[in-house]
């Protein structure tokens, strides 16, 4: 039989306790060292994630501003655009419509009729004529102006620029009106021209009696009078001596008559007193103005 040894069957069970503690130590570190790095890495992922978001945040903001500055850029670019831009309607393109007939109308006159023009005065139609211009069916009527030796050209849907001759009763109001003492204004005589030639354009018979009234000078034909006057009172007096001689049906020095006694005019004395005056005292009045 062995002896068996309490110090060695000690030192065994020491041992064996010994190396279990180490080995749990050993464990425990070994998991403790495993958590801790587990945590570090959670750690990091934690703060990694934080970061990425908050970058993220920065370049939202940032591509905000830069959208917000690029749609106010363009909003910019698109004003001036559409200052420097000619304005359209509506950004169509009109249509076009291909007018191939004239707008029909009635004829108020007839061939042979005379009829005042306010441009040019008392014309006779002297024909109707349908013709195609520019691809367009228009009817005209033809006008003969005697006086200035020439022909125009009314379209029917323009007849309301023409009117009819005067009544007897208008030519009568026409008459006291010559009658009437002149209204001369006050203003440039530049204005008052103008006024005149708009009267004389007008066509209207009483505006013409007026006109011929103020511009008159009677019996006195060395009255100063400058060159533009002596015009418009010549174009006034022509026009309303050929509309009274067709209205009162007589010839042209009976109408002459009558007009000039109206406005106080006796031409063959003026005439008189012009040759019987002597040359030098003309040249002097002449002079003196």
């Amino acid at each position: 039989m062995k002896k068996i040894s309490l110090i060695n069957t000690l030192k065994k069970t020491f041992k064996t306790k010994k190396t279990a503690i180490k080995k749990k130590n050993s464990k425990n570190l070994v998991k403790q060292k495993k958590t801790k790095t587990k945590s570090k890495v959670k750690k990091t992922k934690i703060s990694e994630k934080i970061k990425q978001t908050k970058v993220r945040k920065k370049t939202s903001k940032l591509i905000s501003k830069a959208n917000t500055v690029k749609a106010g850029n363009k909003e910019n670019v698109d004003t001036n655009s559409n200052l420097l831009r000619i304005p359209k309607s509506n950004e169509q393109k009109p249509e076009i419509k291909k007018v191939k007939k004239q707008e029909t109308e009635k004829k108020e006159y007839k061939i042979k009729d005379f009829v005042v023009y306010p441009k040019h005065g008392v014309g006779q139609i002297t024909e109707f004529k349908k013709m195609n211009i520019g691809g367009i069916d228009i009817e005209a009527y033809i006008l003969k102006f005697e006086k200035d030796k020439a022909n125009g050209m009314v379209p029917v849907n323009k007849q309301s620029h023409l009117r009819p001759l005067a009544t007897i009763n208008q030519v009568n109001k026409c008459i006291s009106i010559l009658k009437g003492k002149p209204k001369i204004k006050r203003s440039m005589w530049s204005r008052r021209a103008q006024e005149y030639e708009a009267k004389i354009s007008s066509g209207k018979i009483y505006e013409l009696a007026e006109v011929v009234r103020d511009l008159n000078k009677g019996d006195d034909l060395m009255v100063d009078q400058s060159y533009s006057e002596r015009q418009l009172f010549e174009k006034a007096y022509d026009r309303i001596l050929t509309e009274f001689q067709i209205v009162l049906n007589l010839n042209l020095a009976d109408t002459q008559k009558k007009l000039d006694k109206a406005l106080k005019r006796n031409l063959e004395k003026q005439i008189q007193k012009i040759e019987n005056k002597p040359a030098e005292d003309i040249v002097t009045e002449e002079a003196a103005k």
